[in-house]
């Protein structure tokens, strides 16, 4: 019999039964990102319609927590070419390298890595290029973004690891990476390529070394179509989760929301552009913008962050406190004791930071104590969601960067940037937004914030359920396309004239569906 007299049934439905059953049939979580790569290498489709009925069950695999291993592994697991690589060696021909890229000019969204500073895992140089690829799969899978418009790209930079130098499998240019100078020569001819190759895309960074993160962010963010999902995307997604968990807790207290207080146990990229935006919380709670930042205080590896520290790193200097003038506190009860914070977030890649002891005093303070590990993956978390329940007695108000299963009827909420980022990246390229503006990024944090129904508000849910996110992408795109026409930074006019109801409905329309039973791929985006 001939491939092509199998009946569809039999090609379609009958065949993704077989393999969810050969996916669920790895015990190791590497196993499972390595069968669904080759699944979606195979057969791009079904991969993708497994992955649209799984969410729940795939993401985790094909994002964090399992692709920090995937990442740390990927020159002993790698078996095709997968994304776009654009080497330190390539200088004075990026657009050369650029164009050699299939689907050139479906090209809309680009997640761009240099494999600097992997999730909480380090300099993993070109073995970070999994993290583009599970970006990507989450803009197809939340937002329908067309698989042939995006682009996975890993900058090549070499890497300061020596055991990947060591490395005979290392897929990496073997040297260590450039200075300043040199970084951003390279930098400035890539950005200024990828706008004339592809002029209709959108640049997410991702996983930049926490200077040049920041850096490249202020560097192009006014020139070109980019924002960087570690600080602009993580800042919105505890944003929203924070303003329902803020509500909760001023619920149990009786005191209004511009009382609480943050203390961030971390002060990276990630840590400082997440406080950055918590700010927008305080201030839509009546308070001036100053104001709002003395309502937040960070921790490093050194203890609470003072102004009077020297060699501050300039990203740090934001939130430095210049109303403590005693000895250095160092250690986090302590800290904790002198700041009466009501929510502790936790963005410091150290595992199991938060002891008994943290959680205890955040509970003595705090009816319903706000309590976010929000570091990746699940080995590098300041505390589990088991530990934070049973330590407060079932009052923290829970929240983490990884997936947790539940205990009872008590829900982990997960600040996974899948809540916001591909939203953001839709409403941008329907709107063809020249910029991708600070209001933007606001506008789909308190779209999330607004996501939850009624029964997870009942459930005391800080985040809603992700079998829902095609719809909670929709909301966040029609509110960014709304926001970016306030500040006329949309170039598609048309979208001006929909009311909102139908504006939301074009969004859904717009969104790609893996095709049932058809070889090729068909979607408007």
């Amino acid at each position: 019999m001939s491939a092509h007299a199998y009946p569809a049934r039999i090609a379609n439905t009958d065949h993704r039964a077989r393999c969810l059953v050969q996916f669920r049939s790895k015990d190791i979580a590497l196993e499972k990102y390595i069968y669904l790569n080759g699944l979606k290498g195979r057969d791009a489709n079904l991969f993708y319609d497994m992955l649209l009925e799984n969410m729940q069950e795939m993401v985790p695999i094909l994002y964090t927590p399992t692709v920090g291993e995937a990442c740390v592994n990927y020159s002993h697991i790698w078996r095709r070419p997968e994304g776009l690589y654009i080497s330190i060696e390539d200088r004075g021909r990026i657009r050369e390298v650029l164009r050699s890229w299939p689907n050139l000019h479906d090209g809309r969204i680009a997640v761009v890595t240099d494999g600097s500073r992997i999730l909480g895992l380090g300099d993993l140089g070109a073995n970070g290029l999994p993290i583009s690829l599970g970006k990507l799969d989450l803009y197809i899978a939340a937002a329908g973004i067309k698989p042939s418009s995006t682009v996975p790209i890993c900058l090549d930079l070499g890497t300061n690891t020596q055991r990947y130098l060591d490395d005979p499998l290392y897929i990496g240019v073997r040297r260590t990476r450039p200075g300043p100078d040199e970084m951003d020569g390279f930098m400035d001819e890539f950005m200024d390529a990828m706008t004339e190759v592809f002029p209709q895309l959108l640049v997410q960074f991702e996983d930049f070394s926490t200077d040049n993160a920041f850096r490249y962010l202020d560097r192009y963010r006014q020139k070109y179509r980019v924002f960087n999902d570690d600080i602009q995307g993580t800042g919105a997604v505890i944003l929203g989760g924070f303003t329902n968990a803020a509500r909760l807790a001023s619920e149990a207290s009786k005191k209004p929301l511009s009382e609480h207080k943050i203390l961030f146990f971390g002060a990276g990229s990630a840590g400082i552009g997440v406080a950055k935006q918590l700010t927008a919380f305080f201030t839509s709670a009546g308070l001036s913008p100053e104001e709002a930042r003395r309502r937040i205080y960070t921790v490093d590896s050194k203890g609470l962050i003072t102004a009077d520290r020297k060699g501050l790193q300039e990203h740090k200097k934001f939130f430095a406190r210049t109303d403590y003038q005693g000895p250095p506190l160092t250690n986090l009860v302590d800290i904790i004791n002198h700041v009466q914070p009501t929510a502790l977030l936790g963005l410091s890649t150290q595992r199991n930071a938060f002891t008994e002891e943290v959680v205890k005093a955040m509970s003595a303070l705090n009816e319903r104590p706000i309590i976010f590990p929000l570091s990746n993956p699940v080995s590098l978390s300041e505390i589990d969601f088991v530990d934070a329940h049973y330590w407060s007695e079932g009052r923290a108000i829970f929240a983490s960067g990884s997936p947790y299963k539940p205990i009872g009827d008590r829900e982990a909420g997960q600040g996974n940037n899948m809540y916001v980022f591909p939203g953001i990246g839709l409403g941008s390229i329907l709107s063809r937004t020249a910029h991708v503006s600070d209001a933007m990024v606001e506008t789909a944090a308190m779209a999330l914030a607004g996501s939850l129904t009624p029964e997870e508000s009942a459930a005391g849910l800080v985040y809603p359920r992700i079998e829902r996110i095609r719809d909670i992408s929709a909301t966040v795109a029609t509110a960014v396309i709304r926001q970016a026409q306030k500040e006329g930074l949309d170039i598609n006019g048309y979208l001006r004239t929909l009311p909102d109801a139908e504006l939301l409905e074009l969004v859904k329309d717009k969104m790609w569906e893996p095709p049932a039973g058809q070889p090729r791929e068909v979607g408007r985006l």
